[in-house]
């Protein structure tokens, strides 16, 4: 069952780009990423989908339920921890987690205080005197406290450290076991690959492409890193010397290629070079995602 459908959506400011004509859908229990560079359209997506905006044209579904003319039933059952939170600065963080869970009925004290020991949050400290780390860590115990079917998180790790992050996951692939079903849109590629099972990649407004996450890593590309032998200097690749190779980098002795060309032509080459190690593996997302970019650039 698709949790989230969106067919042709578009959100023009005026003149300007939002989005044009983004069509896809989110699967019920999926951990679905939603990826792009600031200013793709993740968020303007976002807001259509809580009807915060209106669409320009074209439609979005949330639990088979238009979302603008079933605005309020939709959200009842969503989470939603925005890019950047703002509260009233006054409270407690206690006071304003029962505050925001009383629109959902009676808060749940005992997640309350589970949630809050999971991520080592003081409910006691007021929300002035909060650090970045802290109060993103109140904005995600109000998305998960009143167990939404669908979480809708922006950007969700800003201002948590390493520690955090790794308990941040730990709380989502466990709300994914209860049945959630969860959007998670983000800049940062490597938690994607991390947590997600499939992507959406979205440039200029437009999808790129929607894909399982293994099947673009495994997409047939792969990393090749060559150090070179202490007194020798890696020298830039030409295609006559090595057809297949998509991108490179020198960085003092090593060579990093993303290469897409056959493993003989591979071994045939580096047979000639003065290495001192050589490594051959799976491309990390943001490789794919950056050849993404390019190929649709020049298309």
């Amino acid at each position: 069952m698709a949790i989230v459908e969106l067919d042709r959506l578009t959100k023009r400011y005026g003149k300007r780009r939002g989005i044009e004509d983004v069509s896809f859908s989110v699967e019920e229990g999926e951990i679905f990423g939603f990826i792009g560079p600031n200013g793709a359209g993740k968020s303007t997506t976002i807001r259509i989908l809580l009807n915060l905006i209106r669409p320009t044209a074209g439609s979005a579904r949330v639990f088979g339920k238009d979302v603008v003319r079933h605005s309020r039933d939709i959200r009842r059952e969503i989470g939603y921890l925005p890019a950047e939170v703002r509260y009233y600065d006054d409270m407690r963080a206690a006071e304003l987690l029962r505050y925001s869970a009383g629109f959902y009925g009676k808060p749940d004290e005992a997640r309350l205080r589970r949630l809050a020991e999971r991520l080592d949050l003081d409910l006691a400290r007021r929300i002035s005197d909060l650090s970045l780390g802290n109060r993103k860590k109140v904005g995600i115990i109000q998305a998960l406290l009143h167990r939404p079917r669908l979480l809708i998180l922006d950007e969700p790790t800003g201002g948590l450290d390493p520690l955090m992050q790794h308990a941040f996951f730990d709380l989502l692939r466990e709300e994914r076991e209860r049945g959630a079903t969860i959007f998670f849109s983000s800049h940062i590629l490597g938690e994607v690959q991390r947590l997600c099972g499939r992507v959406a990649i979205i440039r200029d407004g437009r999808l790129v492409r929607v894909e399982s996450v293994s099947k673009l890593v495994g997409s047939g590309l792969k990393t090749v890193t060559l150090t070179f032998a202490a007194d020798a200097r890696p020298q830039p690749v030409r295609d006559d010397e090595l057809p297949g190779v998509v991108r490179q980098d020198v960085s003092g002795h090593v060579l990093t290629l993303l290469y897409a060309g056959g493993v003989r032509d591979l071994l045939e080459y580096v047979r000639r070079l003065p290495l001192a190690d050589i490594r051959i593996g799976e491309p990390a997302l943001e490789d794919i995602f950056m050849q993404e970019y390019q190929t649709d650039e020049g298309a």
